[in-house]
């Protein structure tokens, strides 16, 4: 069954395809930091899942990472690990539609443009599904958002993407004496999901270099669309292997 947004908006299907949508995805604070702290952590790419407000599908209460293995071109989630977030999310009343349809990495580098494995990964794993939003953050903090939806006609736009920093000082109230243990549980995450795969030895002339470089690394996500000696990160997020409720 479909899922609409539940905020009062334009249509987020429009008879006519190529007709831009109103949507706007959106940061609350809190979920904002934490991708940041995960974005700067260390010179890697890292994923995870936009938990939506009950309100608004497109307004981002928490980003939440699963275990993952990866490198600075590439994402691999664990299968189980997936299945748990959903169970977890399952037990805390929280719906597939909220925890399952944003699907949020880092770029390591200066370009947040999703790479050829990025659009694999998002037509493969998120293709069937009612509606999904593609969102990448890179290293200088710009931006990429993408929605897409299979009601009416279907198709894709890009979208907005905001944080709601209005609602901070009230976030920072709420949590008066409590953001010191927040960061602690943040990094703590990062620790327990986060694992390094084995260095790519695809690029020598790069890898050797110091990953301090965005200009590096954009040049390797360059390169990783104009060869097929990436194809098997591609197969890294099957719907089959590593998302078995596609």
């Amino acid at each position: 069954m479909n899922t609409p947004l539940i905020r009062a908006r334009k249509p987020l299907v429009s008879r006519n395809r190529s007709e831009a949508t109103d949507q706007v995805l959106t940061f609350s604070p809190l979920a904002w930091l934490k991708l940041r702290l995960f974005l700067h952590a260390e010179e890697v790419e890292v994923g995870g899942f936009g938990i939506s407000s009950k309100e608004d599908l497109l307004y981002i209460d928490d980003f939440v990472s699963v275990k993952q293995n990866v490198t600075i071109v590439s994402v691999e989630f664990d299968d189980i690990a997936v299945a748990d977030h959903f169970d977890r999310c399952a037990d805390t009343g929280i719906t597939p539609s909220r925890c399952g349809r944003i699907w949020i990495h880092t770029h390591p580098g200066s370009s947040p443009h999703p790479s050829f494995t990025d659009e694999k990964t998002f037509e493969r794993v998120f293709g069937s599904c009612d509606w999904a939003v593609m969102a990448i953050v890179s290293r200088t903090g710009a931006t990429y958002a993408r929605l897409r939806f299979s009601a009416g006609p279907g198709g894709e736009t890009i979208i907005p993407l905001t944080v709601d920093w209005e609602r901070y000082p009230k976030d920072l109230l709420d949590h008066e004496g409590e953001m010191d243990n927040r960061f602690i549980e943040w990094m703590d995450e990062y620790g327990t999901n986060i694992h390094h795969s084995p260095a790519l030895n695809l690029m020598p002339e790069i890898a050797q270099q110091p990953l301090t470089y965005s200009d590096q690394l954009d040049e390797l996500y360059d390169r990783q669309i104009l060869t097929d000696d990436f194809s098997s990160f591609s197969e890294a997020f099957s719907a089959e292997e590593v998302y078995p409720w596609s």
